[in-house]
Order: C-alpha cells, then sequence, then structure tokens
C-alpha cells in the first residue's frame, strides 16, 4: 500500500502543483498588466478561466486588484497541501495548512520572479530585441520589478545592475517573509 500513496502523493504534487504555478502566473500577469492577447498568457486564461467566473461571483475585485485570483491561489494551495497530508496520514490543523499554503504560495512567486528576472536578462544578452511571446512574458512580468531598482540605479553607460538588486530584495524576501511563515506552519503541525 505504500506504493500506491506514494503515487498518489506525487500524482496530486504535481497536478496541483502545476495548477497553482499557473495560476500564480495568471496573477502575477494581471498585476503587471501583461498583453493578454499574448497567446501564451492565452492558454494560461483559458485554463484558469472556469474557476475564477465561479469565484468572481462571490468575490468582487478591489480597487482593479483580482482577490478572486488571490482566494483560487489559496484554494488550490490548501487543497495541495491537505491532499498531501492527508495521504501521509498526517493530522494537521487548518491554521497550520493555511499558513504552509501562503508561504509556499509566496514562494513560487518569488521564484516565478527569479526566472522572469534571469530569462530577461540572458535574453537581452543573446536575443536583444526577441518579439517571441514567451520572452514577452518574461519582460512584462520583471520590467515591473525592475523599474524601481532602476530608478535608484545611476546610469552606467548602459550597463543594467538592476537585476542583481532586484534578485537581492527578492531572496530576502523569500528569507524574511516565506521561511519564518514555514517555520511557523511547521510548529503548529
Amino acid at each position: 500500500m505504500p506504493y500506491f500513496q506514494d503515487a498518489l502523493g506525487m500524482l496530486v504534487d504535481v497536478l496541483l502543483g502545476l495548477f497553482l504555478v499557473v495560476v500564480i502566473l495568471r496573477f502575477l500577469c494581471q498585476l503587471f498588466r501583461a498583453d493578454f492577447r499574448n497567446p501564451i498568457i492565452a492558454v494560461i486564461i483559458s485554463v484558469t478561466n472556469p474557476p475564477l467566473r465561479f469565484l468572481r461571483r462571490f468575490i468582487p475585485g478591489l480597487y482593479g486588484f483580482d482577490l478572486a485570483s488571490l482566494f483560487l491561489i489559496l484554494i488550490v494551495a490548501f487543497a495541495k497541501y491537505f491532499l498531501l497530508f492527508s495521504i501521509a496520514g498526517l493530522q494537521v490543523s487548518l491554521s497550520a495548512l493555511l499558513l504552509y499554503a501562503v508561504g509556499e504560495s509566496i514562494n513560487i512567486a518569488c521564484w516565478i520572479l527569479l526566472i522572469a528576472i534571469f530569462g530577461s536578462a540572458i535574453l537581452s544578452w543573446i536575443a536583444p530585441r526577441t518579439y517571441h511571446p514567451a520572452a514577452r512574458i518574461l519582460g512584462e512580468i520583471s520590467d515591473p520589478v525592475l523599474l524601481p531598482f532602476r530608478r535608484l540605479m545611476p546610469n552606467l553607460g548602459g550597463l543594467d545592475i538592476s537585476p542583481i538588486f532586484a534578485i537581492l530584495a527578492i531572496s530576502l524576501v523569500q528569507r524574511l517573509v516565506v521561511n519564518p511563515l514555514m517555520d511557523l506552519s511547521r510548529s503548529l503541525i
């Protein structure tokens, strides 16, 4: 029977984990006002629209901020870890699961931003003026994060070091926000 539990846990982890990444990507694309005519974003929208359409009946937006997407992120993360802990035979409190879901969702968002910044920086060296849909998404997600750092940095003659400071800031968020949330949730388990 442990083989069945292991396989079921892997399926839950992969399927709900991928869906969680897609929902977080949709939220970030909405937050940073990415071009929704992009074919990759259109796929993300088509995958996430059914549950969001249902949630928007009960959860309105607030000042242009999509609360239904945030709620869907929490629902998917909560369901993922509830199922994983249940499959493992662990009894976990709801508060611990909620903290774990919030921490893991923030961590995934941080990783998406890190990947977008790295990808955008590498593409700026290899293919600086590419119009590929994936390259546009990387730029649309990373540019709003890099903009405050670019404003603070002096002009270094075409050398943009803002990604270094943005990566440092995101890493600090992971260490100062995500890690304490995850440690607190583990202590409640």
